[in-house]
């Protein structure tokens, strides 16, 4: 008896471990499929049209659009109210949502540390560090001066607040690099707000304001188009790129402020966080997500373009950075006054 149940135990086992096998397999791989969004993803961009980030924002949705790297869609929407507190609250509020993330830039510690309002980089989940973005100090393409030299002799020569300096938003990234100017030259300047860097520009062409500190991606059409004139890039070196933009010079040609004896530097963040709360497999779907976006040609074109410093980060890396970034703004708000009381 003993050995015919034995005998029939094992033609249980071989007539069902075919189908026992693949009902394991399938459950372990409905347990550990890898997540994706399952509805259109919210991008927020804390900023007004036609800026920086907005710009970026929409080149990942084209590239993820042209290259089919999302099944659901992604939805650019513009929160710029209070200096972007309007954009970073929301994600802020949205724990544990996986459909919304946000671009970032340097007024991820500026906005909080001028209007106090309740919120920290902390408070969302860091996912990439996807570039940083120069200063180049921008002139009307009539203006007399050909170099930053010679731009910062003729203000100091007007007097004090005679010159104009236009900027995206008061005590953010673009007002804080002029009151280093103004540390660094002698110089005292009417900032003049607007809402992204596309309306800098128009205004600098229109001769409303005397120069500006846009990023390079914020005014090369009209630099392109013979409307501008580049003075001098903030950083401690010349930016790399080689290919001609104007018809007599690239982005390298352009020389570092410290060369024309400003020394003032300053680089902004762009970067992409998501809700706080998720998952690792929503943080990882992103992260891979966005490294696709990297290794994109048209990606790799708007860096040349834009003029990008090209590093990136993630995990540990970024949030590290993130740290030192943090404290290194603070300093500068509390020296130029900009931190609410």
């Amino acid at each position: 008896m003993k050995t015919r149940l034995a005998r029939i135990g094992n033609g249980l086992t071989k007539a069902a471990v075919g189908a026992i096998a693949a009902a394991a397999m399938m459950a372990t791989g409905a347990a550990h499929a890898a997540w994706e969004p399952t509805k259109p993803v919210e991008f927020v961009v804390p900023a007004g049209t036609g800026g920086g980030a907005d710009q970026m924002a929409r080149l990942i949705q084209g590239i993820i659009i042209k290259h089919k790297l999302m099944k659901e869609s992604l939805v650019v929407v513009n929160k710029s109210g209070g200096a972007g507190a309007e954009g970073f609250l929301s994600v802020k509020e949205a724990k544990g949502d996986p459909h919304k993330i946000i671009i970032t830039l340097s007024n991820l510690f500026t906005t909080p540390l001028a209007t106090g309002v309740p919120f920290n980089w902390r408070d969302m989940t860091p996912v990439s560090m996807m570039a940083l973005d120069q200063f180049v100090l921008w002139v009307n393409a009539e203006n007399p001066a050909k170099n930053a030299k010679d731009f910062f002799a003729a203000v100091k020569a007007q007097g004090p607040s005679k010159a104009k300096m236009g900027g995206t938003g008061s005590k953010q990234e673009d007002q804080i690099l002029t009151v280093g100017i103004e540390k660094a030259t002698g110089t005292k300047f009417i900032y003049i707000p607007f809402k992204g860097g596309g309306d800098v520009a128009v205004q600098l062409v229109g001769k409303h304001v005397d120069a500006s500190v846009n990023n390079p991606i914020e005014a090369v059409a009209q630099w392109r188009a013979g409307q501008l004139r580049a003075l001098c890039v903030f950083d401690d070196k010349r930016m790399p790129y080689k290919t001609k933009v104007t018809d007599t010079m690239s982005w390298g040609d352009i020389p570092t402020c410290k060369e024309a004896g400003v020394s003032t530097d300053y680089v902004m963040l762009r970067g992409i966080f998501a809700a706080p709360g998720i998952s690792k497999d929503q943080l990882e779907y992103y992260g891979t997500l966005l490294k696709k976006v990297r290794e994109t040609p048209e990606w790799k074109e708007y860096m040349e373009k834009g003029a990008f410093n090209t590093t990136s980060m993630s995990g540990d890396e970024f949030a590290k950075w993130l740290g030192s970034a943090e404290q290194m703004h603070r300093e500068l708000m509390k020296e130029a006054g900009f931190i609410a009381k």
